[in-house]
């Protein structure tokens, strides 16, 4: 069996297809495949437009089981969308490159393949060959980069002075929905990248930073903890709430007497056999909270469960426990902590411990819901956003939101330089590319300035979605940067009387931008070179 059918044999032994509902297919090829490739592109990318900016509209998505998702997070929306044909599920591929590699501008990046495409469809209609036009959008890409690097600023990183950093981080977030607590997530945003980043070498230890959320409080009460949090309470409600000076055992071997390994079954006869039984039971629990506690712990952090017996031991011998502790979440405790992973009651020793400041029971409100803060740890890098929210659709909202803005800061960085937003770097491209289009004298020319007209698409539906007449403040915009040769100047999208995006503080990294122009010419350039596919007028 295939997707496409069924394989049988004649009777000479020689495969062939038997297509299903072969009268529903049909295959399409040359020009008109690629008409239907640009429209199923073209028809993704509209999705998105109207999502772009800081006045873009949300998405809902509702799932098979019900349950709601309210975004204008591209790669969030396209990862949901139902999409069947195989053009469509590029689109999708390319929001999560995007979102993998850069962390955000996972919606301009389609909106500008989608645009690339729709004009590429132009030239198509005036016979010029696919792989002409996409030879024509590289070279125009390599001259849309290489002014994106001239016309860039160097963004000075201060630890002393993190207000540029805030500015730029309030940026990404002016367009998310928990824009209400804009400054204060700003901050966390900041203040995590700059606890795990190494500044020297340009670096930034992404998986010390952990996003953690719960449903209750408001957005307000979201806070960033230098340390862990994990979603577990001590084993015991009778246990210490508070440990201070904490040495924590990091345990991967359960807390109960060892089994064979193999089936077995035991029968107890009398009275003295069970005595026997719970005697062997006890003496190896305690034995095993002698071991930890010879070391010098105070904490026993436990990756599987321990029963009720166990517990009550573990109580009565004044030893704090956390037990069902994750694979991940163990791992980053002992990251944190400067602790080492013990597997067997053997090897713990005291060098093995880690060591914490303060670790507490975070109690919330009237659902009286538990969490485990370890803070002032020995690696103090780790740091852990702690995201709280009426429900889980704003809670995990805000956790994409907090990411977009996290992603930027560490990009910045890595390479502390920015364009300015607002459509004015695409503008300024635009520009770029229509000017040296004018030098080509080949056939490729034709394609630059296509592309001229694709980068333009970004500013248009920023104009559009802020309720500004879009082709008017367009040919403002872009007049007004030839005549005062100034890359700076875009949509004014906020209505806050410049369109000088420095004066307003609307900053891109160039890393982004960057790798928005480079992914969308590489997808475009796929999408041209298929020529042939079969089914296509079924696969909406």
């Amino acid at each position: 069996m295939t997707s496409q059918g069924t394989i049988a044999f004649d009777e000479y032994g020689r495969p062939f297809i038997i297509i299903k509902d072969q009268e529903k297919k049909s295959r399409l090829s040359g020009i008109e495949a690629h008409k239907s490739h640009i429209l199923a592109a073209k028809i993704v990318s509209d999705v998105l437009k109207t999502s772009l900016g800081p006045k873009g509209l949300d998405k809902m998505m509702v799932s098979p089981d019900g349950e709601l998702t309210i975004t204008n997070d591209g790669a969030t929306i396209l990862n949901q969308m139902d999409v069947d044909h195989q053009i469509a599920k590029l689109m999708v591929q390319l929001s999560k490159s995007q979102d993998d590699e850069i962390g955000d501008g996972t919606t301009g990046v389609v909106v500008l393949a989608g645009a690339l495409l729709e004009q590429a469809e132009k030239l198509l209609d005036r016979g010029i060959h696919p792989i002409r036009i996409a030879d024509g959008y590289e070279m125009a890409a390599k001259v849309a980069i290489d002014h994106l690097g001239t016309v860039s600023e160097t963004f000075a990183i201060d630890q002393k002075n993190t207000e540029p950093l805030i500015q730029l981080a309030m940026t990404t977030l002016g367009s998310k929905i928990i824009n209400r607590c804009h400054r204060q997530m700003a901050e966390i945003a900041v203040n995590a990248i700059l606890c795990v980043a190494d500044l020297e070498r340009k670096d930034v230890d992404f998986e010390l930073i952990k996003v953690e959320g719960k449903v209750g409080g408001k957005l307000e009460d979201t806070m960033l903890v230098k340390g862990v949090v994990v979603d577990k309470d001590m084993s015991h409600p009778q246990m210490p709430k508070q440990v201070k000076d904490a040495k924590l055992a990091i345990l991967t071997c359960p807390f109960e007497p060892p089994k064979p390994k193999t089936k077995h079954k035991l029968d107890i006869t009398s009275v003295e056999d069970y005595k026997k039984l719970r005697e062997y039971e006890t003496e190896k629990f305690e034995s095993m909270i002698r071991q930890v506690k010879e070391t010098g712990a105070n904490l026993v952090i436990c990756q599987w469960g321990f029963d009720d017996e166990a517990n009550h031991l573990l109580l009565q011998r004044e030893l704090p426990a956390v037990r069902w502790v994750g694979g991940p979440e163990i791992e980053l405790i002992a990251i944190a902590t400067g602790g080492r992973i013990v597997p067997r009651f053997e090897e713990l020793t005291a060098e093995k411990l880690g060591k914490a400041g303060i670790v507490r029971e975070l109690t919330f409100g009237t659902t009286k819901d538990k969490m485990l803060v370890i803070e002032e740890c020995k690696n103090s890098r780790a740091v852990t956003v702690f995201i709280r929210g009426g429900n889980k659709m704003i809670v995990e909202e805000a956790k994409r939101s907090i990411h977009d803005a996290i992603c930027v800061i560490r990009n910045i960085v890595r390479d502390n330089r920015v364009v300015y937003g607002g459509g004015a770097a695409e503008l300024t491209c635009s520009l770029a590319v229509s000017k040296a289009a004018d030098k080509i004298s080949t056939l490729e020319q034709y394609a630059m300035r296509s592309f001229s007209e694709a980068l333009e698409a970004i500013p248009l539906a920023l104009a559009e979605n802020s309720g500004l007449p879009p082709i008017h403040t367009l040919a403002d915009i872009k007049s007004r940067q030839v005549k005062e040769n100034n890359p700076k100047l875009g949509i004014d999208c906020l209505n806050k009387g410049s369109a000088d995006m420095k004066s307003q503080n609307v900053l891109e990294t160039l890393s982004s931008k960057r790798a928005q122009i480079m992914l969308a010419v590489q997808l475009t350039r796929m999408i041209l070179k298929i020529d042939d596919i079969r089914g296509g007028a079924d696969m909406f």
